[in-house]
């Protein structure tokens, strides 16, 4: 008797059928969204996403991870990189504060050198005269037989200045030198300023080269208008130096 095979619905699916099925059904799974993981043993030894061209799983929780991850990451970056910028900020701000500074430093030096060099240059007590009678001229105009300093040639009223920076020691009426003005000068020796119309500083009383002191005159013993100018190594009449020698060694072109 021959054998019979069972058909219709008492007949067994294929190998081939069956596993193409379980493949559309993860394929329909992974197109609606429905994530989950299948527990089929059978389905380990099938072919593999590559092989069948299936799109795997991917959790949608570690791309939200990775997200999260990516802006802090951007965030940190960001907050580094202001505060690099504020830094160098202050870093230019501190370096623009000290170039400032030595910039000021260095201007209040050049002043000060400058003030310095003011107060130790000499000048002319008459500005463009020239010497019209010599130190040490003989004659009888002089109650010591000679000429104890230099005339310069000056009319009245002529600006008399100090030849350098010192302090006024005598202002007022001298006998034979008329109005007078006597300073001591910051390097220990005595500077007179004679014959003079009118005096404009007081004794105590420092000044500086050039500074007016008094104006030019004809009062005391003279024959006419000039400039009485003496030096002396003290205080006294009679320690007189030669003023031209003196003038000249100070730098002053007369």
């Amino acid at each position: 008797m021959a054998f019979t095979r069972p058909a219709g619905k008492h007949r067994r699916t294929g190998r081939t059928k069956r596993t193409t099925a379980q493949a559309a059904g993860v394929a329909a799974l992974t197109t609606t969204g429905v994530v989950g993981t299948l527990a089929v043993p059978a389905l380990a030894s099938e072919p593999s996403p590559e092989q069948t061209g299936l799109t795997p799983v991917v959790s949608m929780g570690d791309i939200a991870a990775d997200r999260v991850d990516a802006q802090a990451d951007a965030q940190r970056e960001a907050a580094e990189l202001a505060e690099a910028r504020q830094q160098a900020h202050e870093a230019a701000r501190r370096q623009a504060a000290v170039a400032a500074e030595r910039a000021h430093e260095a201007k209040e030096r050049a002043a000060r050198e400058a003030e310095r060099k003011r107060l130790n240059t000499y000048v002319a007590p008459i500005s463009g005269s020239y010497v019209s009678t010599s130190y040490r001229s003989g004659g009888g105009l002089w109650s010591s037989g000679s000429h104890t300093g230099i005339d310069f040639h000056a009319a009245s009223g002529t600006s008399v200045h100090a030849v350098g920076s010192g302090t006024v020691v005598e202002a007022g009426w001298a006998g034979a030198y008329g109005n007078q003005v006597v300073i001591k000068m910051n390097d220990g020796t005595y500077t007179q300023y004679g014959h003079l119309s009118s005096i404009a500083v007081s004794v105590g009383q420092t000044v500086t080269p050039g500074q007016q002191i008094a104006l030019s005159g004809a009062t005391g013993n003279v024959t006419g208008a000039h400039l009485h100018f003496e030096v002396r190594t003290g205080a006294d009449y009679g320690t007189d130096i030669d003023p031209l020698g003196y003038l000249r060694s100070h730098g002053v072109n007369v």
